[in-house]
């Protein structure tokens, strides 16, 4: 009798493993764990297969949708979707590679070059149903590209689930363009831990990574994570996400020099590392438990009261996994909150739009948390960190009998207790915050209105225009001169 992780486990030499047979290299290749190979599918489950993922992208981009409350959000333009994405592809079509706040967002600029080609009236659609498909999509990717860790499919599909739901999401991320790098950003954490086996999950890799890297400056968090791959790793096949990785930084190089070169550069006037330090425990620790649950706990004990209560217990929880964990998920939770760590604490310590460490300044109160994007990464991590802590606890208990036969597919779900009181309790743990974040209201993600009476000022002024242009109003420059021409009604 012996564990079902043994039996999966590639051999040490082993050419699907492409790990040596001992020393330093082996030991960072751990951190990279090949997925279970599975017998070749008929063309008839391959069909299947492929179409209940497309149904399942859609049904999580229509449960994306309905997560924005009071107007929804295929009625508004968000933020910078409107003020310097739509604007600046009229102004200037196909200016891709221009940069915005010291950085390159290309998908986000994509994203509006598309939307300033299509009628005015349908832009909110297009960005919530782009908004909504790129966390759907990389809910999909998230289950795969964990599969070396996380065996059974009903946890990875949870562990999709978790991002779809993200419970801060409301405030700032859901179903739009400028926010979509931040459903990119975790997903991208799986493209360089994911080992594919085949053609078109090399190129998928590849392909999170480049979205993540060029539209989002956060990713270098991810660096060194990349430089342990590449000597764990050393063979070319391995190394699609770093290729995409490095394309994608390529592609921010000259947007971000640019911002020195016209001495607006974003990195200066950091914030104290104090005044960050206090940005993590109060905008991560606390509200990492869930948006609602975390104002729950703070009316009665006050902000510092709830954050320890809330961090006591993650510590309970980083405990159990750290002792009933085997190495694997040892190094894993060590890794997750570490990057977790390393990316709070980077985000709230550069400057903001405001100054120096803007974001760690400001105050949350219950309709807004600044900078409640920046917890997707760290937020994520958690999860992953403890589902995947669940998945190995399962499967040590999971014995199978040797034999030349595959172990049955459902062998996970027997009558086991405590697989069934572990997976009941993650299950809980997670749903509580899932089921009281999914919809509420932020008024600062709807405070632009309804997206109709912007369309009406527009045509209005190119009605009353004699030059046949008009100036709109953007957020990184006064004005912007738009042909009424290129405003398609």
């Amino acid at each position: 009798m012996v564990s079902r992780a043994l039996l999966f486990r590639p051999r040490q030499g082993d050419p699907a493993g492409g790990l040596p047979a001992g020393g330093f290299r082996a030991a960072l290749g751990t951190l990279f764990p090949v997925a279970p190979s599975v017998p070749p599918r008929l063309p008839r489950e391959r069909l299947v297969r492929a179409c209940i993922e497309i149904l399942a992208v859609l049904a999580a981009a229509v449960a994306m949708l309905f997560r924005v409350a009071h107007i929804p959000a295929w009625d508004l333009v968000y933020a910078e979707d409107n003020g310097v994405f739509l604007v600046g592809a009229l102004a200037h079509p196909w200016h891709l590679l221009t940069p915005y706040g010291g950085y390159l967002e290309l998908v986000p600029r994509i994203l509006g070059q598309i939307v300033s080609l299509l009628p005015l009236w349908d832009a909110p659609r297009i960005y919530a149903a782009s908004g909504a498909l790129v966390a759907a999509v990389c809910a999909l990717f998230t289950y795969h590209a964990s599969e070396g860790y996380i065996r059974s499919p009903w946890l990875r599909a949870m562990l999709g689930a978790a991002l779809i739901l993200l419970p801060l999401a409301p405030i700032e991320i859901a179903d739009s363009g400028v926010t979509s790098p931040w459903y990119l950003l975790p997903t991208a954490f799986w493209a360089v831990m994911w080992r594919p086996t085949t053609r078109w999950g090399m190129l998928a890799a590849a392909l999170m990574a480049f979205a993540a890297a060029s539209s989002e400056i956060v990713v270098i968090i991810y660096i060194p994570l990349l430089v342990v791959r590449i000597i764990a790793l050393p063979r070319w096949r391995e190394h699609a996400v770093t290729i995409g990785f490095l394309l994608g930084l390529v592609t921010q190089a000259p947007a971000i020099l640019s911002t020195y070169a016209q001495h607006a550069q974003r990195l200066n006037g950091y914030s104290p590392p104090l005044a960050s330090v206090k940005f993590y425990f109060h905008a991560f620790v606390l509200r990492s438990v869930g948006w609602h649950l975390s104002w729950w706990l703070q009316r009665p004990l006050g902000l510092n009261g709830a954050t320890a209560v809330v961090g006591a217990f993650l510590l309970a929880v980083l405990a159990w996994v750290l002792i009933s964990g085997d190495k694997q998920v040892r190094v894993f939770a060590v890794l997750a909150t570490v990057t977790g760590f390393a990316e709070v604490i980077a985000v709230a310590s550069v400057p903001g739009p405001y100054g120096g460490g803007s974001v760690a300044r400001q105050v949350a109160i219950p309709a807004f948390q600044p900078g409640s994007r920046y917890d997707a990464i760290p937020v994520m991590l958690l999860d992953a960190m403890v589902i995947i802590a669940v998945d190995a606890f399962v499967r040590r208990r999971d014995a199978v009998t040797l034999t030349p036969m595959p172990p049955p597919r459902r062998s996970w779900l027997g009558p086991r207790p405590w697989a069934l009181v572990a997976v009941a309790a993650l299950t809980c743990a997670l749903a509580f915050g899932w089921v009281t974040d999914y919809r509420y209201y932020s008024p600062s993600r709807v405070s632009q209105g309804y997206w109709t009476h912007t369309v009406h000022q527009w045509l209005t002024a190119c009605a009353r225009s004699t030059t046949g242009e008009i100036s709109l109003p953007t957020w990184d420059a006064p004005k912007a001169t738009v042909p009424c021409s290129r405003i398609h009604a």
